[in-house]
Protein backbone atom coordinates (compact mmCIF):
# COMPACT_ATOMS: atom_id res chain seq x y z
CA UNK A 1 0.00 0.00 0.00
CA UNK A 2 1.18 3.37 -0.52
CA UNK A 3 -0.11 7.17 -0.39
CA UNK A 4 -0.39 10.20 -2.95
CA UNK A 5 -0.56 14.03 -1.24
CA UNK A 6 -4.45 15.18 -3.06
CA UNK A 7 -4.56 18.93 -3.98
CA UNK A 8 -5.82 19.66 -0.08
CA UNK A 9 -3.15 17.74 1.56
CA UNK A 10 -5.39 14.36 1.88
CA UNK A 11 -3.70 11.66 1.75
CA UNK A 12 -5.02 9.11 -0.78
CA UNK A 13 -4.41 5.22 -0.43
CA UNK A 14 -4.13 3.10 -3.15
CA UNK A 15 -2.11 -0.26 -4.58
CA UNK A 16 -0.65 -0.93 -7.89
CA UNK A 17 -0.61 -4.00 -9.28
CA UNK A 18 0.41 -5.97 -12.76
CA UNK A 19 2.44 -4.07 -15.77
CA UNK A 20 1.33 -2.15 -18.89
CA UNK A 21 -0.45 0.99 -19.54
CA UNK A 22 -2.19 2.48 -16.41
CA UNK A 23 -5.96 1.61 -15.11
CA UNK A 24 -7.67 3.23 -12.33
CA UNK A 25 -10.50 2.06 -10.74
CA UNK A 26 -13.22 4.03 -9.00
CA UNK A 27 -15.54 2.97 -6.47
CA UNK A 28 -19.19 3.39 -5.66
CA UNK A 29 -20.62 3.32 -2.57
CA UNK A 30 -19.09 1.87 1.18
CA UNK A 31 -16.72 -0.21 -0.86
CA UNK A 32 -12.87 0.29 -1.04
CA UNK A 33 -10.02 -1.32 -2.10
CA UNK A 34 -10.55 -4.35 0.03
CA UNK A 35 -13.74 -4.55 0.39
CA UNK A 36 -16.37 -5.03 -2.87
CA UNK A 37 -15.73 -5.25 -6.43
CA UNK A 38 -12.30 -3.91 -6.96
CA UNK A 39 -10.22 -6.50 -5.80
CA UNK A 40 -11.58 -9.54 -8.03
CA UNK A 41 -11.61 -7.06 -10.89
CA UNK A 42 -8.35 -5.79 -10.13
CA UNK A 43 -6.67 -9.55 -10.20
CA UNK A 44 -8.09 -10.17 -13.98
CA UNK A 45 -7.02 -6.71 -14.81
CA UNK A 46 -3.62 -6.78 -13.77
CA UNK A 47 -2.71 -9.65 -16.11
CA UNK A 48 -3.26 -6.89 -18.99
CA UNK A 49 -2.65 -3.43 -17.19
CA UNK A 50 -0.97 -1.68 -14.30
CA UNK A 51 -4.11 -1.32 -12.03
CA UNK A 52 -4.66 1.17 -9.45
CA UNK A 53 -7.13 0.78 -6.92
CA UNK A 54 -7.66 3.11 -4.12
CA UNK A 55 -9.63 4.14 -1.31
CA UNK A 56 -12.23 6.88 -2.06
CA UNK A 57 -11.55 9.65 0.62
CA UNK A 58 -13.20 8.57 4.17
CA UNK A 59 -12.85 5.25 3.53
CA UNK A 60 -10.02 2.36 4.89
CA UNK A 61 -6.71 4.14 5.02
CA UNK A 62 -7.15 7.21 3.09
CA UNK A 63 -7.62 10.15 4.95
CA UNK A 64 -11.11 12.72 5.19
CA UNK A 65 -10.42 16.58 5.27
CA UNK A 66 -13.37 18.50 5.80
CA UNK A 67 -15.05 20.58 4.55
CA UNK A 68 -16.22 17.87 2.00
CA UNK A 69 -16.78 18.95 -1.50
CA UNK A 70 -17.04 16.42 -5.50
CA UNK A 71 -14.44 18.46 -6.37
CA UNK A 72 -11.52 17.34 -3.59
CA UNK A 73 -12.76 13.50 -5.17
CA UNK A 74 -11.77 14.88 -8.96
CA UNK A 75 -8.75 15.91 -7.42
CA UNK A 76 -7.54 13.04 -5.95
CA UNK A 77 -7.78 11.23 -9.39
CA UNK A 78 -6.11 13.86 -10.55
CA UNK A 79 -3.14 13.46 -8.01
CA UNK A 80 -3.19 9.28 -8.22
CA UNK A 81 -2.85 9.79 -12.23
CA UNK A 82 -0.17 12.48 -11.99
CA UNK A 83 1.65 9.64 -9.52
CA UNK A 84 1.27 7.04 -12.32
CA UNK A 85 2.88 8.85 -14.72
CA UNK A 86 0.83 11.73 -15.77
CA UNK A 87 -2.33 10.06 -17.81
CA UNK A 88 -4.12 6.80 -16.80
CA UNK A 89 -7.80 4.84 -18.04
CA UNK A 90 -10.27 5.04 -15.48
CA UNK A 91 -13.00 2.97 -14.97
CA UNK A 92 -15.97 4.17 -12.40
CA UNK A 93 -18.97 1.89 -10.75
CA UNK A 94 -22.32 3.31 -9.85
CA UNK A 95 -21.48 6.82 -8.14
CA UNK A 96 -17.70 6.43 -9.28
CA UNK A 97 -18.78 6.09 -12.60
CA UNK A 98 -20.56 9.56 -12.02
CA UNK A 99 -17.19 10.42 -10.36
CA UNK A 100 -15.50 9.32 -13.24
CA UNK A 101 -17.54 11.25 -15.64
CA UNK A 102 -17.09 14.81 -14.06
CA UNK A 103 -13.19 13.81 -13.55
CA UNK A 104 -13.38 13.46 -17.24
CA UNK A 105 -15.61 16.39 -18.13
CA UNK A 106 -12.95 18.53 -16.26
CA UNK A 107 -10.10 17.68 -18.67
CA UNK A 108 -7.82 15.43 -17.04
CA UNK A 109 -5.47 13.30 -18.71
CA UNK A 110 -8.00 10.12 -19.35
CA UNK A 111 -7.39 8.88 -22.71
CA UNK A 112 -10.55 6.09 -22.20
CA UNK A 113 -13.12 6.44 -20.03
CA UNK A 114 -15.23 3.20 -19.03
CA UNK A 115 -18.29 3.83 -17.15
CA UNK A 116 -20.57 0.81 -15.02
CA UNK A 117 -24.15 2.07 -14.13
CA UNK A 118 -24.00 5.39 -13.08
CA UNK A 119 -27.35 5.77 -11.13
CA UNK A 120 -28.64 9.02 -12.84
CA UNK A 121 -32.26 9.64 -13.39
CA UNK A 122 -33.93 10.59 -16.81
CA UNK A 123 -36.70 13.18 -17.19
CA UNK A 124 -40.16 11.31 -16.78
CA UNK A 125 -38.95 8.65 -14.25
CA UNK A 126 -41.05 9.01 -10.88
CA UNK A 127 -39.74 6.33 -8.97
CA UNK A 128 -36.18 7.49 -8.22
CA UNK A 129 -34.24 8.78 -5.48
CA UNK A 130 -36.14 11.05 -2.56
CA UNK A 131 -35.23 14.94 -3.02
CA UNK A 132 -34.36 14.90 0.72
CA UNK A 133 -32.05 11.98 0.49
CA UNK A 134 -28.37 13.53 1.03
CA UNK A 135 -30.02 15.67 4.17
CA UNK A 136 -32.01 12.41 5.39
CA UNK A 137 -27.73 10.63 5.47
CA UNK A 138 -26.03 13.69 6.52
CA UNK A 139 -28.80 13.94 9.94
CA UNK A 140 -28.42 10.08 10.39
CA UNK A 141 -24.17 10.09 10.25
CA UNK A 142 -24.31 13.07 12.36
CA UNK A 143 -26.51 11.39 15.11
CA UNK A 144 -23.89 8.31 14.67
CA UNK A 145 -26.87 5.99 13.51
CA UNK A 146 -24.72 4.40 11.34
CA UNK A 147 -26.63 1.24 10.57
CA UNK A 148 -29.64 3.57 10.47
CA UNK A 149 -27.65 4.99 7.03
CA UNK A 150 -26.85 2.23 5.61
CA UNK A 151 -30.35 0.62 5.89
CA UNK A 152 -31.84 3.97 4.34
CA UNK A 153 -29.50 3.87 1.59
CA UNK A 154 -29.80 0.15 0.63
CA UNK A 155 -33.07 0.67 1.09
CA UNK A 156 -33.49 3.42 -1.63
CA UNK A 157 -31.48 1.70 -4.32
CA UNK A 158 -33.91 -0.94 -4.13
CA UNK A 159 -32.09 -3.87 -1.75
CA UNK A 160 -35.25 -6.06 -0.52
CA UNK A 161 -35.72 -5.80 3.53
CA UNK A 162 -35.14 -9.43 3.53
CA UNK A 163 -31.62 -9.14 2.21
CA UNK A 164 -30.96 -5.86 4.09
CA UNK A 165 -32.02 -8.01 7.42
CA UNK A 166 -29.63 -10.45 6.24
CA UNK A 167 -27.01 -8.41 5.79
CA UNK A 168 -26.97 -7.60 9.57
CA UNK A 169 -26.39 -10.58 10.57
CA UNK A 170 -23.58 -11.13 8.39
CA UNK A 171 -19.31 -9.61 9.35
CA UNK A 172 -20.15 -7.38 5.92
CA UNK A 173 -22.20 -4.77 8.36
CA UNK A 174 -19.51 -3.92 9.99
CA UNK A 175 -17.99 -2.96 7.41
CA UNK A 176 -20.75 -1.39 5.75
CA UNK A 177 -20.83 1.38 9.01
CA UNK A 178 -17.80 1.88 9.36
CA UNK A 179 -18.02 3.72 5.93
CA UNK A 180 -21.49 4.99 6.57
CA UNK A 181 -20.32 8.74 6.88
CA UNK A 182 -19.12 8.60 3.21
CA UNK A 183 -22.50 8.08 1.61
CA UNK A 184 -23.40 11.59 1.54
CA UNK A 185 -20.40 11.98 -0.48
CA UNK A 186 -21.87 9.63 -2.78
CA UNK A 187 -25.21 11.71 -2.71
CA UNK A 188 -23.50 14.94 -3.09
CA UNK A 189 -21.08 13.78 -6.46
CA UNK A 190 -24.90 12.28 -8.00
CA UNK A 191 -26.13 15.95 -7.51
CA UNK A 192 -29.76 15.41 -7.11
CA UNK A 193 -29.62 11.76 -9.30
CA UNK A 194 -30.64 14.26 -12.48
CA UNK A 195 -28.74 13.11 -15.56
CA UNK A 196 -25.68 15.89 -16.71
CA UNK A 197 -26.32 15.75 -20.32
CA UNK A 198 -23.62 18.96 -20.60
CA UNK A 199 -21.12 16.85 -18.71
CA UNK A 200 -21.96 14.18 -21.13
CA UNK A 201 -21.69 15.99 -24.47
CA UNK A 202 -18.16 17.53 -23.13
CA UNK A 203 -16.32 14.19 -23.32
CA UNK A 204 -13.60 13.95 -25.34
CA UNK A 205 -12.62 10.72 -25.21
CA UNK A 206 -13.54 6.85 -25.79
CA UNK A 207 -15.61 6.10 -23.30
CA UNK A 208 -17.39 2.64 -23.01
CA UNK A 209 -20.44 2.68 -21.22
CA UNK A 210 -22.22 -0.42 -19.43
CA UNK A 211 -25.13 -2.00 -18.10
CA UNK A 212 -27.02 -5.39 -17.21
CA UNK A 213 -29.77 -6.90 -18.51
CA UNK A 214 -31.13 -8.14 -14.92
CA UNK A 215 -30.47 -4.46 -13.86
CA UNK A 216 -33.47 -1.90 -12.69
CA UNK A 217 -35.09 -0.17 -15.51
CA UNK A 218 -34.51 3.18 -14.28
CA UNK A 219 -30.70 2.36 -14.83
CA UNK A 220 -30.82 0.59 -17.75
CA UNK A 221 -32.72 4.16 -19.50
CA UNK A 222 -30.05 6.04 -17.81
CA UNK A 223 -26.85 4.07 -19.17
CA UNK A 224 -28.85 4.02 -22.87
CA UNK A 225 -29.27 8.25 -22.21
CA UNK A 226 -25.15 8.47 -21.94
CA UNK A 227 -24.88 6.85 -25.20
CA UNK A 228 -26.86 9.13 -26.86
CA UNK A 229 -25.28 11.81 -25.55
CA UNK A 230 -21.17 10.99 -25.20
CA UNK A 231 -20.10 11.70 -28.82
CA UNK A 232 -17.47 8.47 -29.04
CA UNK A 233 -18.45 5.84 -27.10
CA UNK A 234 -18.99 1.85 -26.77
CA UNK A 235 -22.64 0.70 -25.43
CA UNK A 236 -23.29 -2.72 -23.99
CA UNK A 237 -25.37 -4.64 -22.18
CA UNK A 238 -23.67 -7.50 -20.50
CA UNK A 239 -26.41 -10.45 -20.09
CA UNK A 240 -27.50 -11.27 -16.46
CA UNK A 241 -25.39 -8.72 -15.02
CA UNK A 242 -26.86 -6.40 -12.44
CA UNK A 243 -25.40 -3.61 -10.82
CA UNK A 244 -23.94 -6.12 -8.90
CA UNK A 245 -21.59 -7.01 -12.02
CA UNK A 246 -19.27 -9.92 -12.11
CA UNK A 247 -15.46 -9.35 -11.98
CA UNK A 248 -15.17 -12.58 -14.90
CA UNK A 249 -18.51 -11.08 -17.11
CA UNK A 250 -16.96 -7.43 -17.05
CA UNK A 251 -13.06 -7.47 -16.74
CA UNK A 252 -13.37 -9.15 -20.45
CA UNK A 253 -15.34 -6.16 -21.75
CA UNK A 254 -12.91 -3.38 -20.13
CA UNK A 255 -9.92 -5.49 -21.91
CA UNK A 256 -11.00 -5.20 -25.03
CA UNK A 257 -11.58 -1.56 -24.85
CA UNK A 258 -8.65 -0.43 -23.53
CA UNK A 259 -7.06 -2.34 -25.97
CA UNK A 260 -8.78 -1.70 -28.72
Amino acid sequence: MAKVTSKDGTLIAYEKSGSGFRVILVDGALCSRDFGPMPKLSALLSEHFTVINYDRRGRNESGDTQPYAAEREIEDIAALIEEAGGSAYVYGISSGAALSLAAAARGINIPKLALYEPPFEVPGITDGAPKDMLPQLKTMVAEDRRGDAVKYFMKVVGVPSFGIFMMTLLPIWKKLKAVAHTLPYDITILDGFALPEDRARAIKVPTLIAGGTKTLERIKLSVKRLSELIPDNQFKMLEGQTHNVSAKALAPVLIEFFKG
